[in-house]
């Protein structure tokens, strides 16, 4: 099986805070497992998995990066 997800970077980080649905933190608790077992590693705090599957479907979506190429603040942003 190949996840989606890699290794995971430690970047500067930003501080958010957010309520997860029960069910929603099973799921990334559960793919935090695979991904060790994938990556043959000690398990992933599951709240690490937020930000890169975020950075990932955002990438992935083509109507979002059509927008930003035609939106004059996103070539002057580089983040959110």
């Amino acid at each position: 099986m190949k996840l989606k997800l890699g290794p995971i970077v430690d970047d500067k980080p930003v501080k958010v805070t957010l309520e997860l649905p029960a069910s929603l933190h099973r799921d990334l608790t559960a793919y935090a497992e695979a991904l060790g077992r994938e990556e043959s590693h000690a398990l992933v705090d599951p709240v690490k998995l937020i930000v890169p599957m975020l950075e990932r479907f955002i990438s992935s979506d083509r109507a979002f990066a059509k927008s930003r190429r035609g939106s004059p603040r996103a070539a002057t942003s580089g983040s959110v």
